[in-house]
């Protein structure tokens, strides 16, 4: 099977929802959330945390279930 960034975008998804709730329902920084939450669980350096908080995964595994439904990248012959 080929490479995909599904496991990716799925990670990414859970640190923003992480981080969105604890700021949210805390109100602590994001500096705060890193340290105390993000760190200890994923081992990521903060400024991997930084860009994580702007990539759209959502939508961007959104796109990736969507071409797997289509058929994906398999070849086939209609006779």
């Amino acid at each position: 099977m080929a490479f995909n960034k599904k496991n990716y975008y799925k990670k990414i998804i859970e640190i923003q929802e992480l981080t969105e709730e604890q700021k949210f329902r805390q109100g602590l920084t994001y500096k705060e959330i890193f340290y105390k939450f993000i760190e200890p669980k994923y081992h990521i350096s903060i400024r991997t945390y930084g860009t994580y908080l702007g990539v759209p995964a959502k939508r961007e595994l959104k796109k990736l279930q969507e071409s797997e439904h289509k058929g994906g990248d398999q070849l086939t012959f209609n006779f």
